[in-house]
């Protein structure tokens, strides 16, 4: 089994924290575009990402939210030519949350539109849509790829109903094959989130996920240790003692059962968490984050590194409105 990258921050200094866009130019490296779409309808119990449900925007509608991006994007430009950078068309693009696929299959195709127009997405380019299984349908899909989407990353998360509802996820497990099958149809790449070591996960369960994930034939699986943050739901259970955290050791045997069921059914080991049908299906965007390469940020809380130098956004939507009104990030 193939073993492959190591995963570490880019170095560089962090930009000045006033607001302001660093002068930064392009390194000689693979340059990627990361695009974050904060909205969720419900937030999981776990989840510590910055996302936002309709109650908590302050005002920030979609339509707004989108303009901002679109002004963010063509802000970057401007920074780069008037630092005298020359522009590369991006390698990568990956449009991540939240929940992308809450937005209208014409805002991401203007969104990718905008990024052709100020940067451009060079021949070949991998780009990717995070999704839930059941924001997705037939025709979106396809509309999605129709504008430029080359690959979607469904959350599945666990094929078993009683794992899902303790993690608060709202999907039924068979949404997840339809998703795919839809996604194939469309001439999509695919890959699924896992996530292993929820409270009361037996080893059990997390096999019949393993089993129902390998049977969807992705292009790729990544399976993620449950980490329990402060401050979310599900803390509060724990903390509670409604729900018995899973120790160690059984966290443990759930990723050695999930190496050897993935290389079994025929997929590469590359990252900590991945695991590709080939290099051709590895995430060519999160491995320039882990490699240190280039990537600029558009969205709420959004990071970017470029030639050495980290900056990001601020968090919540309506701030992030003011400042794109001010020119700011």
């Amino acid at each position: 089994m193939e073993r492959g990258v190591v995963a570490s921050l880019p170095r560089g200094e962090v930009a000045p924290r006033d607001g302001s866009i660093p002068s930064v130019g392009l390194a000689e490296t693979p340059f990627g575009i990361y695009l974050h779409i904060p909205f969720c309808t419900v937030r999981c119990g776990y989840c510590d990402f910055n996302t936002y449900t309709a109650t908590e925007l302050r005002g920030v509608t979609r339509q707004s939210f989108v303009d901002d991006l679109l002004a963010e994007i063509g802000f970057a430009e401007r920074v780069l030519a008037a630092n005298g950078s020359p522009l590369r068309p991006a390698a990568t693009v990956f449009i991540g949350g939240g929940t992308p696929t809450l937005l209208p299959e014409g805002d991401i195709s203007r969104v990718l539109d905008a990024v052709r127009t100020s940067f451009g997405i060079a021949d070949g380019a991998e780009v990717t849509i995070e999704a839930n299984p059941d924001t997705v349908t037939r025709e979106s899909l396809r509309a999605f790829a129709e504008a430029g989407v080359t690959r979607v990353s469904v959350g599945m998360q666990s094929a078993v109903p009683r794992v899902l509802s303790i993690l608060d996820r709202t999907h039924e497990p068979a949404a997840v094959g339809t998703a795919i099958a839809w996604a194939k149809q469309a001439g999509l790449q695919t890959s699924v989130d896992l996530i292993y070591g929820t409270p009361g996960e037996t080893l059990d369960e997390w096999r019949t996920s393993l089993s129902a994930a390998i049977a969807l034939e992705t292009d790729h699986i990544s399976a993620y240790s449950l980490i329990v943050e402060e401050g979310t739901a599900l803390e509060r259970r724990i903390r509670r003692g409604d729900l018995d955290p899973i120790d160690d050791d059984t966290h443990a045997d759930m990723y050695e059962m999930a190496d050897a069921l993935l290389a079994e059914a025929g997929f590469d080991w590359y990252e900590v968490s991945n695991w590709s049908r080939g290099a051709d299906a590895r995430s060519r965007h999160n491995l320039s984050y882990w490699q240190g390469t280039d990537w600029w940020g558009f969205g709420p809380g959004a990071h970017s590194h470029l030639n050495g130098v980290r900056w990001w956004n601020v968090k919540h939507p309506a701030a992030y409105a003011e400042r794109i009104s001010a020119g700011e990030s």
